[in-house]
């Protein structure tokens, strides 16, 4: 059984304008998005900036409203979990972007990571500043550091904090909403090789939400590929980096830098994304794709099994079987 389902999830928002402020259009930043993540594993999800990609993270979080479709997290509906919201926050937790906007800048490094601690009641109170201990060295950050404030830290350190800080409440989900974007290369493989050992240890899931494909694919047993609101492909992650389906997705990854740029010359996507106030007709990747044919502006492509596996939304990917819609 999936650890967390997403059947047909859509987000909308109104534009509104004039005196009146009266609704002139809606923003589809999340269109009936179906995806599963399973006990223990990673799924990459990954797109453009301005897809979707952190919108769907937060629904599955609570932390935005959904407009359509059902979500479900270890057998139980979302809306039942938010009955229960300490029961909910223990079991699922989030690792930020930015690790100094997510650190309240008052707190020493104890008081940031006891405060979940404290506030879920996840230990008695004489245990906390024990998990406070256990939760840094897992991170590999010494005791001393609990004293200092957040901007006393590297980058590196802050984002070791953010993650210590939602794996000592033992959770077995982690939303990691580009969690090495804003650090150095060299520093993040090494949290990158963190979240690894942790899962390794503790048997958490992730949901690894990304711009990235490279940082993606070094994590992700599975990788959902995002565009425009919608899961355009979905596949083992060692399949699609070999042999993507969706003009997309090999779009992507040609836009990859390669250690010999001379034989892989950086191919960039071409064009911007059209505005999802304005989605266009039949396939929403047609105005970019250069297989687009008169079907692909007529007939939207349907998320399908095309192999065990492999899920892919497009007219000229392989012989499709079974839907998900």
């Amino acid at each position: 059984m999936p650890l967390l389902e997403v059947r047909d999830v859509s987000k909308r928002y109104p534009v509104r304008a004039g005196l009146l402020r009266q609704v002139r259009g809606w923003v589809k930043a999340v269109d009936r998005v179906s995806l599963s993540v399973e006990p223990g594993e990673t799924l990459g999800l990954v797109g453009e900036s301005g897809c979707g990609k952190t919108t769907l993270g937060r629904m599955m979080l609570g932390l935005i409203a959904r407009n359509e479709g059902e979500v479900s997290f270890d057998g139980r509906p979302l809306d039942a979990w938010l009955k229960q919201p300490s029961a909910f926050r223990q079991r699922i937790q989030v690792v930020f972007q930015d690790p100094l906007d997510s650190l309240d800048p008052r707190y020493t490094i104890e008081q940031v990571i006891a405060e979940p601690l404290r506030a879920l009641r996840v230990c008695a109170p004489g245990e906390v500043s024990a998990r406070v201990r256990e939760a840094l060295r897992s991170v590999q950050l010494p005791e001393e550091l609990m004293g200092s404030y957040p901007h006393e830290l590297s980058g590196g350190q802050r984002q070791r904090v953010g993650i210590a800080r939602a794996m000592a409440l033992r959770p077995k989900l982690v939303v990691c909403d580009e969690p090495v974007s804003s650090l150095d290369l060299s520093i993040q493989a090494q949290v990158l090789q963190l979240l690894h050992k942790l899962q390794r240890e503790l048997g958490v899931a992730y949901l690894l939400i990304s711009h990235d494909l490279g940082v993606v694919q070094a994590m992700s047993r599975r990788i959902a590929v995002m565009y425009l609101g919608s899961i355009v492909e979905i596949a083992p992650a060692a399949e699609l980096m070999r042999d993507p389906w969706h003009p997309y997705t090999q779009a992507l990854l040609a836009a990859v830098p390669r250690p010999d740029p001379e034989r892989h010359p950086v191919q960039l996507l071409q064009g911007d994304p059209p505005s999802p106030r304005q989605i266009p007709s039949g396939c929403r990747f047609r105005t970019r794709c250069p297989l687009a044919q008169g079907r692909c502006e007529q007939e939207e492509p349907q998320l399908v099994e095309a192999a065990p596996g492999r899920f892919v939304a497009c007219h000229f990917a392989p012989a499709k079987t079974v839907s998900l819609r």
